[in-house]
């Protein structure tokens, strides 16, 4: 199909995963993951903000935030288990868990914390707006690849939406990974295409 069909403004939302401080920005406690979204995924990410912003594309944030005591998050897993003893923590109210700068949070978007699981598919309301507004393709970006882009593509697929990732606009370690899961993985259930080329098809 072609791209500006899939991406219709009236039936589309973009939806950036976990692109908050303390994930990919400066006060992350994940350096690597940090410095491999900071030359592609952050200007990229800000330009497609931009773009939906300007033909009327809804921009939801999905962040991630703890408590501090920790009551109610998961526990379930090595990567839960050692959040915790991280450097810096993703507590509610803190710099951490807000949008970085670069792309900032415009009055008409919405924000969406969770408090736990790997997807914002679970624990928030993101399907149930999405459907109440018609929505069908969610443009996906953010972090990461490794865990939960993965889980975000999968979770919208199984609900029923058309996915479309900007390859230059998401961010795992390493690199050859990230590669390998783009070409046995993501780009047989959703749409890989480049910020370019989303940004042509919402101007155009």
């Amino acid at each position: 199909m072609d791209l500006r069909e899939v991406v219709d403004p009236a039936t589309t939302a973009l939806v950036l995963q976990e692109c908050q401080n303390g994930v990919i920005g400066e006060l992350s406690a994940l350096p690597p993951l940090a410095e491999a979204a900071k030359e592609g995924l952050i200007p990229n990410a800000a330009a497609l903000a931009d773009a939906a912003r300007d033909v009327g594309v809804r921009v939801i944030h999905c962040t991630a935030q703890h408590r501090t005591d920790g009551w109610g998050g998961n526990r379930n897993a090595r990567l839960f288990r050692a959040m915790p003893k991280m450097p810096v923590q993703l507590h509610v109210g803190t710099p951490a868990v807000e949008v970085v700068p670069e792309i900032g949070v415009a009055d008409a978007d919405v924000v969406l914390p969770r408090h736990h699981g790997l997807s914002p598919f679970e624990g928030t309301e993101l399907d149930s707006l999405l459907r109440n507004e018609g929505i069908r393709t969610i443009v996906a970006v953010g972090v990461s690849v490794n865990v939960a882009i993965i889980n975000l593509t999968f979770d919208a697929v199984n609900a029923g939406y058309a996915v479309v990732i900007p390859r230059d606009a998401v961010a795992g370690t390493p690199p050859d990974y990230v590669d390998a899961v783009f070409q046995h993985t993501l780009s047989v259930v959703a749409t890989v295409t480049t910020t370019a080329d989303m940004v042509d098809a919402w101007s155009g």
